[in-house]
C-alpha cells in the first residue's frame, strides 16, 4: 500500500471533505456453495467440485443521484447471468423495492470454476444432480436480492471518480494455425489490457467501494479444475479487500470474449494474475481520478440480433467433419427441425448505457463481447470518458463482429442457451442501437 493510499485510508480527512454529488449504498453475500455441485464454463468438465479454494461473492452497490434517481449494480462470481435468472432476480426487486429493469445492471466474472447455473450444460442434468443445481439457484437469486434490497436500503452521502490502469496479463486466444484459428495464444492480436476503476467515497473522503474490471476470461484455471474459484478476478476483489481494510471491491467483466490470461493452467498463477490486478488497482487509487458527477441517466434495450436462416439440408452440409463447438448448433438444430419446430431467426438481447452527467458513459454490452466492441465503441462513440463492458445481464453466447465471423474459430459458435448462428451485419445491429442510446442519454455523439 502506498504512502498516500494508507493517509486517505487511516487518517480522518475533513480537509478534504466535500458536498456529496451522490448516495451510495453497498452489500455483499458470500454465494459459495454448500454441498457438491457440477461445475459450469468447460463442456467436457462432468463431475462435482472436489473443494473450495476461494469463497465466491455477489456484490451491490446502490447510487442515487441528486434528483433522486436510483440505479443499482450487481456483480457476482459466476459464470454469467442468462436472462433467465436476470428476469428473475430484476422482477423480484421491482415488486419489493420499485426498482425499474433498465436501472439494474447485473454483471457476471465469468468465472470457469463456479457451479453450473444455467445454459445448455444444465439442461443435460437429471436426478439429484439436478436437484441440488436448482436449490443452489433458489438460494442464490434470493442472495443476491437480499443483497440488493441491503445496498438500496443503506445509501449515504459519497462521491465518485474514476481513472484507469493497464493489466499486463491479458492474452488474445485466436492463434491462427494451418488448419484455421484455435484456442491458443495470439501475442499479435488485439486485446484491451484497460483497467477502468471506479473510486467510491465518503463525504469525509474516506474510500468506501471500488469497482474495476478487466478484459479476459477468468479461465486461468482450466478444465481440469475441481475447485471452486473466483479465478483470478475473485482473487483480486479479495486482495483488494485485504489490503484496504473496510472497503468493498467489486469486479466488471470487460470485452473478453477472445482474451484469456497468460500465462494460465494453475491456481497459483491465477493467484498471480489477481495479485497484479489487486496492485493496478491500488496504483489508479494513488494517482490522479477525474470526477464523476451526475444527473445520472439509464438506457435498457432488448435488440433483436440477426441469426442465419439455413436450410435442414445447409445444416446437414456443415455438420459433416464439423468441430464440437459447431456440432452444438448443427446437432440441436438438427433435432429441433425434427421435432418439427421452428428455428430463431433472431435472438433479443439486452444492452444498457448508463450516462453520468458529462463525465463517464458505461457501455454494458451482453454476451461473450469480442474486443472488437471496444474499438467500435470508441470509433462511433468517441474515445474519451468511456468505461466498455462485456457480459451484463444475459451471457446468451459469444456476440461476434464481421471479422470475426469471416475468421472462424470459436467465437463464431453463436448462441449456447439456444441454437443459433449471428449473421455479419450483427455488429450493426449492435452499434446502431448503441449510438441511439448514447444520444437519448445525452452523450455527445458525432
Amino acid at each position: 500500500m502506498g504512502p498516500l493510499l494508507a493517509t486517505l485510508l487511516l487518517v480522518p480527512l475533513t480537509a478534504l471533505a466535500q458536498p456529496a454529488d451522490w448516495r451510495v449504498g453497498l452489500a455483499m453475500a458470500d454465494i459459495t456453495p454448500e454441498e457438491p455441485l457440477q461445475m459450469g464454463g468447460y463442456a467436457a468438465r462432468n463431475q462435482p467440485f472436489e473443494s473450495i479454494a476461494d469463497r465466491l461473492f455477489a456484490k451491490a452497490l446502490a447510487l442515487q443521484d441528486s434528483r433522486g434517481a436510483k440505479a443499482l449494480l450487481i456483480t457476482a462470481d459466476l459464470l454469467g447471468f442468462t436472462s433467465e435468472r436476470s428476469a428473475a432476480i430484476c422482477e423480484r426487486l421491482a415488486r419489493t423495492e420499485g426498482i425499474s429493469r433498465e436501472r439494474i445492471l447485473l454483471n457476471a466474472s465469468h468465472t470457469h470454476a463456479a457451479p453450473l447455473v444455467a445454459g445448455s450444460l444444465l439442461a443435460r442434468l437429471s436426478g439429484e444432480d439436478r436437484t441440488r443445481i436448482e436449490r443452489y439457484i433458489e438460494t442464490l437469486d434470493s442472495k443476491i436480492v437480499g443483497a440488493a434490497r441491503k445496498a438500496l436500503a443503506e445509501m449515504r452521502p459519497s462521491n465518485l471518480s474514476w481513472g484507469r490502469g493497464v493489466a499486463k496479463f491479458v492474452m488474445n486466444r485466436r492463434e491462427f494455425t494451418p488448419n484455421g484459428v484455435i484456442l491458443g495464444t495470439n501475442a499479435s492480436g488485439l486485446a484491451d489490457r484497460t483497467v477502468p476503476l471506479l473510486r467510491v467515497a465518503g463525504a469525509d473522503g474516506g474510500l468506501r467501494a471500488v469497482v474495476f474490471g478487466a478484459a479476459t476470461h477468468c479461465t486461468t484455471l482450466t478444465g481440469g479444475n475441481l475447485q471452486i474459484s473466483g479465478d483470478y478476478a475473485g482473487i483480486a476483489q479479495g486482495e483488494v479487500q485485504q489490503r484496504l481494510p473496510g472497503v468493498q471491491a467489486m469486479f466488471m467483466t470487460g470485452c473478453a470474449g477472445d482474451a484469456n490470461p497468460y500465462p494460465r493452467g494453475t491456481l497459483a498463477l491465477a493467484r498471480q494474475h489477481g495479485r497484479e490486478l489487486a496492485t493496478v488497482v491500488e496504483e489508479v487509487l494513488e494517482g490522479d481520478l477525474e470526477p464523476v458527477r451526475g444527473p445520472l441517466s439509464t438506457e435498457f434495450r432488448l435488440v433483436d440480433l440477426p441469426l442465419q436462416r439455413l436450410t435442414r439440408q445447409q445444416i446437414e452440409r456443415m455438420s459433416e467433419g464439423a468441430r464440437s463447438y459447431r456440432r452444438f448448433f448443427t446437432d440441436g438444430a438438427l433435432e429441433r427441425l425434427r421435432q418439427g419446430r421452428q428455428l430463431l431467426d433472431s435472438y433479443p438481447a439486452p444492452f444498457a448505457l448508463w450516462q453520468f452527467g458529462q463525465d463517464l458513459t458505461l457501455l454494458a454490452y451482453s454476451g461473450e463481447t469480442v474486443v472488437d466492441y471496444v474499438q467500435l465503441a470508441q470509433e462511433r462513440l468517441g474515445p474519451l470518458r468511456l468505461w466498455v463492458s462485456g457480459y451484463n445481464n444475459d451471457v446468451y453466447g459469444y456476440l461476434p463482429t464481421d471479422r470475426i465471423l469471416r475468421e472462424g474459430g470459436y467465437e463464431t459458435r453463436g448462441l449456447y442457451t439456444d441454437y443459433g448462428l449471428f449473421t455479419p451485419d450483427v455488429q450493426d445491429v449492435v452499434m446502431d442501437a448503441i449510438v441511439e442510446m448514447a444520444r437519448k442519454a445525452g452523450r455527445p455523439v458525432h
